[in-house]
């Protein structure tokens, strides 16, 4: 049988090991969208960037998630509701059709249009560009299929029957 004082130096050096590894891994809490264990949400997450501009990507604690920078200037989460035909703003980036749902002073928020599942991008705009953010993450998620994409007003006039005027 050993002794304990023979014990206490592996004791020590497992604890302190245990605290460099919990020191080093910062992960940043973002809540799941309600469909993000969609398997079509692993491959987009699993391609996404290790770099947007000079931020680096994080761990994150839920599925179907990832982020950049310290603090976090873009957010990424699959599985969010499709966001319906909309006069919102949408813009076109490397074929993948993004609707600005929100553009305040501190956050942007973008989401696919005509994918399923959906793809949520917030970016920091004081930090980063959303053009920047769209174009490094465009590329993981045009591996959802597109089904629906995004028309300018006068093609939405005239989908919905109106002429247009002038």
């Amino acid at each position: 049988m050993r002794d304990r004082s023979s014990l206490r130096p592996l004791a020590a050096v497992l604890a302190a090991g245990t605290l460099v590894l919990t020191g080093c891994s910062s992960a940043l809490v973002v809540d799941a969208a309600e469909d993000a264990a969609n398997p079509d949400c692993a491959l987009p997450i699993l391609l996404m960037p290790d770099q947007i501009g000079d931020l680096e990507q994080r761990t994150t604690t839920s599925q179907g998630t990832t982020a950049w920078g310290e603090p976090a200037s873009v957010i990424v989460r699959c599985g969010v509701p499709e966001p319906a035909p909309t006069t919102d703003p949408c813009v076109s980036v490397d074929d993948v059709d993004w609707v600005q749902v929100r553009a305040d002073e501190d956050t942007w928020q973008f989401v696919t249009y005509g994918r399923s599942p959906a793809v949520e991008v917030l970016v920091t705009p004081a930090v980063v560009s959303g053009a920047t953010a769209l174009s490094s993450v465009s590329s993981a998620v045009g591996g959802i299929e597109q089904t629906a994409q995004c028309v300018d007003v006068q093609d939405a006039e005239e989908v919905e029957g109106e002429v247009p005027a002038g």
